[in-house]
């Protein structure tokens, strides 16, 4: 699969199954998670002329738009549209790419082509990704973060691009300080579990996360992904608030990470109609000013670390990063520091447990 990746404008294998996964703290049953598009089985097939019909109204469609989302809210144009076509057609059809560059537009219907998907859900999707304006993460059921592939459904924030740092942090701290390596490590309000697998991959077996969400949507997909890329034995998924679920480790983290929800509530409204309309408003909104939930981890951390732990938050950028790092700086932290991400905006807040 192509690598591919949607930035939010925000103010700044093999195939597995989660049926059988137990999620500690409060959840009462396992949810099975939706499977992505591209892990599905070909269990559909269709003709390379009525293939290339949906694929000219799929463009059409696309085309329609020109700059009208990007005028309205800076959502996508016309030629990001179209190219979201062709990646829903690799992750749909078996050798999508190599078949159609094989056989002529003449041909008469005497190819099928083997499919994930039937051409009529595909009508539906790319209907709902355009008149909709649901995200191409959700339709396809995954989002291409880093060097991995993780799966994504309503109910869980897609993870950015810029998060991707959170974890690049990580590993400069443990190749400077092995300890951190074999140390024990959450992830707050892990969402798709994007954070933890990434932090899981540099432990190497050697040290253990622990991820924590509140939603039931989020803890089974966080599951979903994590035993997809086997990490399960290294990534422990716990359902419940914040801290609630970490009583047992309390004064024992050697690193705590999140990226809570800090979009000031009166901002939700300007988002992209992508974001505000259908990612979860949960993970989003932080309250008045944004710094609901950042306060909250900022002082459950303190009793949280052991001395000496690292902390790193991903904030909403500018003032907002200078609050959390002044108000780290007052509460037990020491070598606070302000990290700006690949835009050159102040993002992230690192310290350590005085």
């Amino acid at each position: 699969m192509m690598l591919r990746s949607w930035a939010m404008i925000r103010l700044a294998p093999t195939t597995t199954t989660a049926t059988n996964l137990c999620v500690r703290f409060g959840a009462s049953s396992p949810r099975k998670p939706r499977v992505p598009l591209f892990l599905r089985p070909l269990v559909y097939t269709t003709t390379i002329p009525d293939l290339q019909k949906w694929r000219s109204w799929a463009r059409n469609l696309a085309l329609s738009v020109g700059s009208k989302f990007v005028e309205l809210d800076n959502g996508p144009d016309s030629h990001t549209l179209c190219r979201e076509v062709e990646w829903l057609l690799e992750d749909a059809v078996e050798g999508y790419d190599a078949r159609l560059r094989q056989t002529t537009a003449t041909d008469s219907g005497g190819t099928c082509l083997r499919m994930r998907a039937g051409l009529g859900e595909l009508y539906c999707l790319w209907k709902e990704r355009v008149e909709q304006r649901r995200p191409f993460q959700y339709v396809v059921g995954c989002e291409h973060w880093g060097d991995i592939v993780l799966s994504v459904e309503e109910g869980v924030l897609i993870p950015r691009p810029e998060t991707v740092q959170v974890v690049e942090l990580v590993d400069q701290l443990c190749s400077a300080d092995q300890r951190f390596r074999e140390g024990l490590w959450a992830d707050l309000g892990t969402g798709s579990g994007a954070i933890a697998i990434g932090i899981g991959r540099i432990l190497k077996g050697r040290g253990r996360v622990v991820a924590v969400d509140l939603s039931d949507v989020a803890v089974a997909v966080a599951s979903y992904n994590v035993e997809r890329h086997g990490l399960q034995d290294i990534v422990d998924v716990r359902h419940g608030s914040w801290f609630d679920p970490l009583e047992d480790v309390q004064g024992k983290l050697d690193g705590l990470v999140s990226n809570p929800p800090y979009i000031p509530s009166d901002q939700i409204s300007g988002l992209q109609a992508e974001v505000g309309r259908h990612e979860p408003l949960s993970a989003l909104d932080g309250g008045q000013n944004g710094m609901d939930d950042l306060l909250c981890i900022c002082r459950g951390s303190v009793t949280a670390l052991r001395p000496g732990g690292f902390v790193a938050f991903e904030t909403n950028g500018g003032e907002q990063a200078d609050f959390v790092a002044n108000f780290l700086g007052r509460n037990n932290f020491c070598n606070v520091k302000v990290v700006t991400d690949f835009a050159g905006i102040p993002r992230f807040v690192t310290g350590f447990r005085s």
